[in-house]
């Protein structure tokens, strides 16, 4: 079985266009969570997101690439050319043969479906843009990112809901480690920030109207983000032959369902995930310092999993550091474990453990070490990045310092 390290990485979300701004904002607890600026607003009932200001497409996309790239398939490609810079790769012949991408989303192109439902039903219009279909599917972004980088290997996208981008990375994890690809570009995007992807979530009844407060007893639901985190994922014999810099190994993944209920989730099926990510990476329970939780905010997730972790660490639990940086940017849905997994390498590289902001008031179901509010120093040898997703689909990450 191959090695595989982390090369480079890209984001743009609420808050920062660069990993460098996001991880700036991460030490500072800095909150990207605002009141939303979207058509007809004031005809919902939660105005809140992690949405991205101020950003202008057209500095980054000329006309053509416009009309055919929704606002997800936008971010993707920001974030991807941003860590396919880091890595110094350029693909051509045999490795552009065998190298691929392979994304998570949970929406894809809702901003276009959205305008286009508006055009039809509201302004009863009847033809719409010829490039709405390959605008809109989940798989655009993807096909994107192979065209503009000339990846001709193995290019899919995953939607698990919530654990999309973890699934993703599994699989490019998975498809290096087995000598499939020598390099994967992979992570996650979403925008579901409009009328139609927020009101079809108020539904759900799981939305704060104020903040994200993850673990907190007081905590009254999650807040919706949108943007992208991409990650190039490498045989690691194939980076130390070219030289590169080697910014973490990812050594396990694990995935589980928890074939019980699609909105509620399971303890079992969540540890299950945890251990299994724990064994196939060799760890002990103890070789993990920190874990970055799916931590929603939403009464029952938070407890499940804070639950989930004290099975499966036992003792160790108690010295384990655990934070959801959705409080400060918001739950990205298909996209979100992407952007986590940022928080994740810079525990690792830079000592840095990201906060769980907005914590109030401690809640004796989620006794556990949440780094409440404030970022923390610590030397961090292994971490878990956990994504539990409607449907009961769970995904866990493992990576440590490359040993």
């Amino acid at each position: 079985m191959k090695r595989v390290v982390i090369t480079g990485q890209g984001t743009i979300n609420a808050l920062g266009a660069d990993v460098a701004a996001t991880k700036e904002a991460m030490r500072e607890g800095r909150c990207g969570i605002g009141d939303l600026e979207i058509r007809d607003v004031d005809r919902l009932a939660v105005r809140i997101g992690g949405q991205i200001k101020d950003y202008d497409p057209e500095a980054l996309f000329n006309r053509q690439q416009i009309s055919l790239y929704d606002r997800f398939t936008q971010f993707t490609l920001i974030s991807a050319r941003q860590a396919i810079s880091q890595s110094g790769l350029t693909f051509s012949g045999e490795l552009a043969a065998r190298s691929g991408v392979v994304l998570g989303t949970s929406g894809g192109g809702m901003q276009t479906l959205d305008e286009n439902y508006r055009s039809v039903y509201e302004e009863g219009k009847n033809r719409v843009h010829p490039f709405v279909v390959p605008k809109l599917m989940n798989n655009a972004a993807a096909s994107h990112v192979s065209m503009e980088f000339n990846l001709k290997g193995p290019s899919f996208t995953v939607a698990t809901a919530c654990a999309s981008s973890n699934h993703a990375m599994g699989q490019a994890f998975n498809m290096i480690r087995c000598g499939m690809a020598p390099v994967m570009i992979t992570g996650g995007s979403e925008s579901m920030l409009c009328f139609g992807g927020v009101k079809a979530w108020e539904g759900l009844r799981v939305m704060s109207r104020d903040a994200c407060r993850p673990f907190s007893a007081n905590r009254n639901g999650m807040v919706q983000g949108e943007g992208a985190a991409v990650f190039v994922f490498e045989d690691y014999d194939h980076a130390r032959a070219r030289g590169a810099e080697i910014l973490a190994e990812v050594v396990g993944f694990a995935m589980t369902s928890d074939a019980a209920d699609i909105v509620m989730p399971s303890k079992q099926g969540a540890a299950r995930a945890i251990s299994g990510a724990l064994k196939d990476a060799r760890l002990n329970p103890e070789d993990v310092c920190y874990i970055n939780a799916h931590g929603t905010g939403t009464a029952a997730n938070d407890k499940v999993e804070c639950a989930a972790v004290a099975d499966v660490f036992g003792h160790h639990a108690d010295e384990l550091m655990i934070s959801s940086t959705k409080s400060m940017h918001g739950h990205l849905i298909g996209g979100t474990g992407a952007v986590e997994l940022l928080a994740c390498i810079m525990a690792l590289t830079d000592g840095v453990i990201a906060p769980t902001i907005n914590y109030e008031e401690p809640d004796p179901e989620c006794a556990l070490d949440v780094v409440p509010n404030v970022a923390r120093d610590a030397d961090v040898g292994a971490v878990l990045s956990n994504a539990f997703a409607f449907g009961g689909l769970n995904a866990v990450l493992a990576l440590r310092k490359l040993a």
